[in-house]
């Protein structure tokens, strides 16, 4: 039963990806409410240059107050997406929330990007958006306050952003565009569907590995500072606040967090690097 102090208690989360980074973040703060968690994700075995596996991270979440279960599957195939659905229901007995979380990044310029990662990039960022939402719709009809949460940006319509990296700014407006589609759709059933994207890099593994190694990384900031924007988002009232683009920053003040100093400590704000998109 949730309660005031801690609405996620007993809520059930479906969450593509979530093995490290920003979705475990945000999987680990839903967990301090002692929410259940089912994480869809291929990392079954560690991977040498990446931290943490879906069974590693189901156990922080385990360690944190929450419930977890580890679905080993690709939220690119069909049969693992209903696999993943049917296991939380009957672990859980329901869905309450799905995280969109699993994405794939590729800034290659248009004559550069390889046919198979454009691919790759609309099967995970867009499909995969469109398909988990869809697999879990018929559980969120039944929940009490039932929210869709893509990590995506808002369409932002600027040639800087569309002719920037075309193929993975394709796939990430298509990510938004699924959820507000979804926001209008479902709005009717109470079912809410927002995105929520950060005005800055965040300390990723995406974010060292491809845009700029430690120098990017000691310029961004936590994903702490995105799991608790999400907490916020998800423990709002569905049939209220439904069909938005949100930015992380003003999610939280919003919420009355007007100090991000605790998600950069010892970083000047000036020295925090954008991220795309904004």
């Amino acid at each position: 039963m949730a309660t005031t102090d801690a609405p996620l208690t007993g809520k059930t989360i479906i969450m593509s990806g979530g093995s490290r980074g920003i979705g475990l973040a945000i999987a680990l703060r839903a967990a301090r409410d002692g929410a259940n968690v089912a994480l869809l994700a291929k990392t079954d075995k560690p991977h040498p240059k990446l931290e943490g596996t879906i069974h590693t991270a189901a156990q922080q979440i385990e360690d944190a107050g929450g419930r977890a279960i580890a679905v080993v599957g690709d939220v690119r195939n069909d049969d693992d997406i209903v696999r993943a659905v049917t296991e939380t229901v009957g672990e859980f007995g329901g869905i309450d929330i799905v995280v969109n979380n699993a994405s794939v990044i590729d800034l290659s310029r248009t004559l550069d990007l390889e046919p198979k990662r454009y691919d790759l990039m609309q099967d995970v960022n867009v499909r995969g958006t469109f398909m988990l939402s869809r697999a879990a719709l018929p559980h969120l009809r039944e929940a009490a306050n039932p929210h869709i949460l893509s990590l995506s940006p808002p369409l932002n319509l600027d040639p800087k952003w569309l002719g920037a990296h075309t193929g993975y700014t394709l796939a990430k407006y298509g990510m938004s565009l699924a959820t507000l589609g979804l926001a209008a759709e479902f709005g009717r059933d109470g079912v809410a569907a927002n995105t929520l994207w950060p005005r800055t890099t965040i300390k990723t593994a995406a974010v060292g590995n491809i845009l700029g190694g430690d120098k990017m990384l000691a310029r961004s900031r936590t994903p702490e500072i995105y799991a608790d924007a999400a907490y916020e988002v998800l423990t709002k009232p569905a049939r209220e606040f439904t069909g938005r683009s949100l930015i992380v920053e003003d999610v939280l003040d919003d919420a009355g967090v007007t100090d991000l100093s605790q998600y950069s400590p010892g970083v000047d704000e000036s020295e925090l690097f954008p991220d795309i998109f904004l």
